[in-house]
């Protein structure tokens, strides 16, 4: 009778484990965050008098605590001098979280698009350059899939344009769709 008990106890011992699933699911599993969004931009261009307002896309994604990275595309729509400074870059982004707030900064590299079309005529001069983009700002959690660009401010640097480079520097806000 004391053997069998002790059998009994042993079979329950070795083949309850794998019936029990005692293995929580992880609850922090996500990769990361990502958003898109679209704004508006205000631009000072370095070269000429008045200033460029466009549209500005950009798309986020976080993948640690304080760690991202960036996209951005600025489209100049409004040119009253005729002067399109447009530029597409990618970079880092260092986030500190604050309850519905994130400030951010960034710094961004890629190309930039210059366009000048001279008074009425159809000619236009248009060149691509090399530029870096530092820049900051905050973006506000409004729901939980909507997120607002409250403010973002960034310098420009073309270094290879001609002559000395130009160094434009942009406002702009916007709203983003986040993607949990």
């Amino acid at each position: 009778m004391k053997r069998n008990i002790l059998i009994a106890c042993f079979a329950c011992l070795f083949g309850m484990p794998p019936m029990l699933n005692s293995q929580a699911v992880p609850t922090a599993s996500r990769v990361g965050t990502i958003s898109a969004g679209a704004g508006w931009f205000y631009s000072n261009p370095d070269y000429a008098q008045r200033k460029i307002q466009g549209i500005t896309f950009y798309s986020d994604f976080e993948f640690g605590r304080y760690w991202g990275a960036e996209g951005e595309i600025h489209y100049s729509v409004v040119t009253p001098t005729d002067i399109s400074e447009n530029h597409y870059v990618l970079g880092p982004r260092f986030v500190l979280h604050q309850k519905r707030v994130e400030e951010y900064a960034k710094v961004l590299l890629g190309a930039a698009h210059f366009g000048l079309q001279l008074g009425y005529n159809p000619l236009q001069q248009t060149n691509t350059y090399f530029t870096y983009v530092m820049g900051g700002g905050v973006d506000v959690h409004v729901l939980r899939h909507l997120d607002v660009r409250a403010f973002d401010f960034e310098v420009q640097k073309w270094p290879g344009f001609p002559p000395n480079g130009l160094t434009p520097w942009s406002a702009s806000v916007g709203a983003a769709y986040v993607f949990h």
